[in-house]
């Protein structure tokens, strides 16, 4: 039997109108030291954007969460987040903010594979 390893995720949500406190899921990210893994998987579905949100464009919170992904995979493209270590860049994208695109709190859990966790935790809080 595989070992299993510590990991914690957090929900990507958007707050269409941050003054309202709606939101809807639209991603997941999880971090797992030990495995030296930073995923993030997304996808804003349509309907939901069309209920919560009329007056701005899908595209633009599209291109948002792809500069997110840039961060997490820690490519020259993610900026001067996107070259921090891997638990910076994890406590960065997951910190309290009251913006457009926010992320729950993180919990913890244990896994063999945290990629696959990632699917996980994706299909059930987001799709």
């Amino acid at each position: 039997m595989q070992d299993k390893y510590t990991f914690e995720y957090a929900t990507i949500r958007i707050v269409p109108k941050v003054e309202r406190e709606e939101f809807f899921n639209v991603g997941v990210i999880v971090f797992s030291k030990k495995k030296k893994y930073l995923g993030i998987k997304f996808h804003i579905c349509p309907d939901k954007w069309k209920a919560f949100c009329t007056d701005v464009e899908i595209a633009r919170y599209q291109a948002y969460l792809e500069a997110w992904e840039l961060v997490c995979k820690g490519t020259p493209a993610g900026g001067r987040i996107g070259a921090m270590e891997l638990s910076d860049r994890f406590r960065w994208l997951t910190a309290c903010r009251s913006t457009i695109i926010q992320s729950s709190k993180t919990h913890p859990g244990l896994c063999e594979d945290p990629a696959s966790m990632l699917e996980e935790i994706f299909a059930k809080n987001v799709l």
